[in-house]
């Protein structure tokens, strides 16, 4: 099976204090089953809400969106993530900036596999998914909040 992922990442916001394209290259690559064509785009919150609008009809930013375009014999997508929103959620969750990120691509690229989470089965499925990668890239588990309320 070819493993080689071709990886674009584009920045559409300003890019200070963001991963670089060799660490979202690495957890994309740790994310991917077989081999791979794919796109993560950074964006500012006006870009996130015009997208989440046009293909989910929600008017708000969200974290992440993934955009499928083929599963075999390669995967083929895009992963877009909306900077502001994911600094926010870091924050307000405690956790360094970079292992939500590697969260949100490890998210995005089982979604470009297949991977959903849209019961609560396939949730679990995914989630524990999501904790291995994680874990072996040597992150916390991404779903404990490490917030301290006051």
């Amino acid at each position: 099976m070819n493993r080689r992922l071709d990886l674009s990442v584009q920045y559409a916001c300003p890019r200070e204090g963001l991963p670089s394209p060799a660490q979202f290259r690495a957890w994309a690559r740790a994310a991917l089953a077989g081999g791979g064509t794919v796109t993560i785009r950074l964006v500012d919150a006006e870009e996130g809400r015009a997208l989440n609008h046009a293909y989910r009809d929600k008017d708000h930013a969200t974290n992440v969106l993934s955009f499928s375009y083929a599963q075999k014999p390669r995967v083929e997508g895009d992963i877009v993530i909306c900077s502001a929103v994911a600094a926010s959620e870091a924050d307000a969750e405690g956790k360094s900036a970079h292992a939500h990120y590697a969260h949100l691509v490890v998210h995005g690229m089982l979604h470009l596999q297949g991977w959903d989470h849209e019961n609560e089965t396939d949730a679990a499925a995914m989630e524990a998914r999501e904790r291995k990668i994680l874990a072996d890239l040597g992150y916390p588990d991404p779903y404990v909040s490490y917030a301290i309320s006051t």
